[in-house]
């Protein structure tokens, strides 16, 4: 090319050069540009589920949307893509009684060493029932106060850990509530660590199933939900405490993996269930699900949601493999190339086999130079029929430079070297 370019600056002069590169500029410009525009904006792709099969025990009872609930509020969630399934009421601002306790776990879990001695202050031995029964000044394993909290729901044992882990119960809901808000539950505020009915101290069906997905997570977490049962001994005298799971639905429902009751006089009673079959993880809330003497309106509503969930609802993987991404041309680009795509993302979640999956493409038409690579372009929006389910990035594959003066010269004395042979 160069040796070409030097013949052609013997054969004419600099002021016909000038006047060339004028003329050719023009020419330049449009051959740097791809000769073709796709159109991409909101390209719609639909994915439809066939051969459903349900596998579902023959006991239960066939499964509908369940609209007759006992609970004023209630909500079935898919464990792994948080997708509502279901839900009455689901985002209603309402008291939970000790499904707070759930949040009080996880946030010890993650933040506090499980060896350590906790010692019982006056405000935690008297706290009202459901106790354990502490006195003032005894000491006890953070870890076995743990069990103690989630399977006989003891009230006592919350504020001495609250008071253990944050110096006070204040101090200690409010990073709670603050986790809460990391996880995505935005509307939950915590001023008790046992649920205990108080001003201000509320959440959502919606708010308590991001948690409890979020706390399944958790190894320790399922491990002590899904004890039977559990001896410790305080540490100054020696006395032996056994602890019982209370939680029926582990024995009422197969697959049953917790988690945790509830009742006040504000919340009545409450439960967040979670079960897991095969591929498929399943949390449900029932709050207010009645008042006494109906104890068991929570285990009702708790088995109409799972069933409905299990039954109604198949395993599906998206994945970047079902996307066709299309190529974007550049402006001013050196090389006359469009812009290649990349996308990488894979999910997991329930759907219904009526329901489309429908990708929309959000993308320019058309990209100015310079372009780097592993840059955001654009997204591919998820909908599940017309309900938004995410957006996943889209980037730049390659990188695409920014055309410049001397490359047009080349081309141009290029081209007026072939026109002259």
């Amino acid at each position: 090319m160069k040796s070409n370019i030097l013949i052609a600056r013997k054969k004419i002069g600099s002021s016909i050069l000038l006047l060339l590169f004028l003329f050719y500029t023009a020419t330049c410009h449009v051959s740097m540009m791809p000769q073709a525009f796709v159109t991409v904006n909101q390209l719609e792709k639909k994915v439809t589920l066939k051969n459903f099969t349900q596998d579902v025990p023959e006991t239960e009872e066939s499964a509908q949307e369940p609209n007759n609930l006992y609970a004023k509020s209630a909500l079935l969630m898919d464990a792994v893509s948080k997708r509502v399934l279901f839900e009455k009421n689901g985002y209603e601002v309402m008291p939970m009684a000790s499904t707070t306790k759930i949040m009080t776990c996880i946030y010890v879990l993650e933040n506090s060493d499980l060896d350590q001695i906790v010692t019982v202050s006056s405000n935690a031995c008297n706290q009202p029932k459901v106790r354990l029964g502490m006195k003032e000044g005894e000491q006890y394993i953070l870890k076995d106060l743990l069990y103690a909290l989630m399977l006989e729901s003891y009230n006592d044992c919350a504020v001495a850990i609250a008071e253990h882990v944050s110096g006070d119960v204040f101090a200690f809901c409010e990073e709670m509530t603050n986790k809460a808000k990391d996880i995505g539950a935005y509307d939950t505020n915590f001023v008790t660590p046992n649920g205990l009915d108080a001003k201000d101290h509320y959440t959502t069906a919606y708010d308590l199933a991001l948690i409890t997905c979020y706390a399944l997570k958790n190894p320790q977490f399922l491990e002590i939900i899904n004890t039977p049962n559990y001896d410790f001994y305080e540490k100054t005298k020696g006395n032996k405490k056994t602890v019982y799971n209370r939680d029926a639905f582990l024995t009422q429902y197969e697959g049953a993996i917790g988690v945790k009751t509830g009742f006040t006089a504000n919340a009545g009673y409450c439960f967040v269930g979670a079960a897991k079959r095969e591929d498929k993880t399943l949390v449900s809330v029932v709050l207010a699900s009645g008042w006494p003497p109906n104890k068991n309106y929570k285990w009702e509503d708790t088995k109409k949601l799972m069933n409905y969930g299990f039954t109604e609802y198949q395993t599906t993987k998206l994945n970047q493999d079902q996307i066709m991404l299309p190529q974007i041309p550049v402006k001013n680009n050196a090389k006359s190339e469009y812009l290649n795509l990349s996308i990488s993302f894979e999910e997991q979640l329930l759907i219904k086999p009526e329901e489309q999956i429908v990708y929309k493409m959000n993308l320019p038409q058309v990209l100015n130079a310079p372009v780097k690579k592993n840059q955001k372009i654009g997204s591919i929006s998820i909908y599940l029929d017309s309900e938004y389910y995410k957006d996943i990035p889209i980037y730049s594959g390659n990188e695409v430079e920014e055309v410049k003066y001397e490359d047009c010269l080349e081309l141009i004395l290029l081209k007026f070297v072939n026109n002259l042979n």
